[in-house]
């Protein structure tokens, strides 16, 4: 089985298809987290519809090895919204047509 999305200690893993899917070579990201749907929502930095929008919060995609995979700190989105921090597997959907992660939380 392949993960493609993960939560591990306050960070969202990113596998690495995932990664060249929607970021390619952009190295940041734009990060908002939406009440309503209990989701977070992670586009590049490149999206600037995302921008406006929502009010995102910027992140850089850190490598985590040499596969690709790359991983976002967003322990502060997780405190500010009062979030459960357990590790875990996370469902996601990708819009492809606008380079959107939609990450259920």
């Amino acid at each position: 089985m392949n993960i493609k999305v993960s939560l591990k200690s306050s960070h969202i893993f990113l596998d690495s298809e995932l990664v060249e899917t929607v970021f390619k070579n952009i190295h940041y990201a734009y990060v908002t987290y939406v009440k309503c749907q209990e989701r977070l929502l992670i586009t590049p930095v490149s999206s600037q519809w995302f921008v406006k929008m929502y009010e995102p919060t910027q992140f850089l995609l850190k490598s985590r090895n040499l596969k690709g995979d790359r991983t976002l700190a967003i322990r502060e989105i997780l405190i500010d919204n009062d979030l459960d921090m357990t590790d875990r597997i996370l469902d996601f959907e990708v819009i492809e047509k606008t380079n959107l992660i939609k990450v259920n939380i």
